[in-house]
């Protein structure tokens, strides 16, 4: 393949999304939950027997798998097939104006096909796996090798897994794709599937709540988990909504827990914003990560007082959806080319009792007018990955 030179001010339009969560199957009905505030969590105890939690799960019919070759059988390539669908419009005008071997596919993920391992060691007990187990089910470079070969694609296909920023950065890359001239267009975004690892894992650093989330609340106490898959079709041309920047940064703090003083996530906000040739006062909506646990929220305060003399109006979706991972960057890119398209800002749904300790935020509680021009959505991660993406639209 033979990189094609192009300026650094190439255009990065992104089309209507593919998404699949638990707010809905259309794209007016997510709209509508984002603007009401309406959550999409149910309480089971599926992952965690004799302790019901809130999840965003999926709840919409997925396409089946069992005539999938048996390494592609997995609960996050039947969300990705389901974005897919939804994304059919903009992939068969792409598929048909560009070679397939000029068009690049990134996914972020940080659970693969890992709910059907657990499912195989659970049938397995003491003896061995059984003969319908693949391995490749959960390798990282699932998703995307699945996206490419249904695509029939052969350019660059490759995940990020950076935890709960893969799905921003997968973006980002694909962006980055585009101006190194390596391709015409890309297929990017993220999946997550709940499965027990994450689940259990989350509750055992006693940071999950047991009842819906309150991002930035003073009585906040912890993240609700989901699912999801969201996709674009990101192409060099002008127009539409356009991911003006990206911002990427590496903490090194901690394992798991964020730099206290935010300096991490300022500096990925304010390269997103230097990328894109934009100053802090512009930005009309900034979608927080917002996770509702005291580390994380605290920081992120931090960060946008550090950035902003006064905040736009801002709001976490994870009140609505639960925090879906490696699929939250792109899910949460999604809602700002949802909130930039059809004019209206994401509600912010907690208990109403801000943190009182913290930078004040003009968080989005009821609906109002608005029309927005510029939106930049916050990816934090464990190690200290954070991402920021800008995304503007253009008339």
């Amino acid at each position: 393949m033979n990189p094609r030179p192009c300026s650094p001010r190439q255009a990065c339009r992104l089309s209507p999304p593919a998404i699949v969560c638990s707010l809905g199957s259309g794209l007016d009905e997510i709209h509508e939950a984002l603007a009401e505030g309406r959550r999409g969590l149910t309480t089971d105890d599926a992952y965690t027997p004799g302790r019901p939690l809130p999840l965003g799960r999926v709840t919409a019919p997925l396409p089946p798998a069992h005539d999938w070759p048996a390494d592609q059988r997995s609960r996050n390539n039947r969300l990705l097939a389901a974005a897919l669908a939804r994304l059919e419009a903009p992939l068969r005008r792409v598929l048909a104006a560009h070679d397939p071997s000029r068009i690049g596919v990134v996914i972020g993920t940080s659970t693969s096909g890992i709910a059907e391992t657990e499912g195989a060691l659970a049938r397995a007990g003491e003896g061995p796996l059984p003969d319908s187990f693949r391995y490749a089910q959960q390798e990282l470079g699932a998703p995307a090798r699945f996206v490419a070969e249904r695509l029939g694609l052969t350019g660059p296909a490759y995940a990020l897994s950076t935890a709960c920023s893969s799905g921003a950065r997968a973006l980002a890359s694909a962006r980055r794709l585009l101006l190194a001239g390596e391709c015409d267009a890309g297929i990017a975004g993220g999946a997550d599937s709940l499965c027990r690892l994450t689940v259990n894992g989350f509750a055992s650093l006693e940071a999950v709540s047991d009842r819906p989330c309150t991002p930035f609340s003073a009585h906040r106490d912890g993240i609700n988990l989901g699912e999801a898959a969201a996709l674009f079709v990101v192409e060099a041309t002008p127009g539409g909504i356009q991911l003006e920047g990206s911002g990427e940064s590496a903490d090194a703090y901690h394992v798991s827990a964020p730099r206290p003083d935010g300096g991490g996530a300022l500096a990925a906000m304010r390269e997103a914003l230097a990328r894109a040739g934009r100053r802090p006062e512009e930005i009309d909506y900034l979608n927080l990560h917002g996770t509702g646990t005291p580390h994380n929220d605290r920081m992120e305060a931090a960060a946008v007082a550090a950035l902003f003399s006064r905040p736009p109006a801002c709001s976490s979706t994870k009140g609505l959806t639960g925090h879906t991972l490696g699929a939250a960057g792109a899910l949460e890119a999604a809602f700002c080319w949802l909130a930039l398209d059809a004019g209206f800002l994401p509600r912010h749904v907690y208990d109403g009792h801000f943190d009182a300790q913290l930078p004040a935020l003009p968080l989005v509680t009821r609906a109002g007018s608005a029309r927005p021009r510029l939106a930049l959505s916050n990816s934090f991660a464990f190690g200290g990955n954070n991402a920021a993406l800008l995304l503007g639209r253009h008339d």
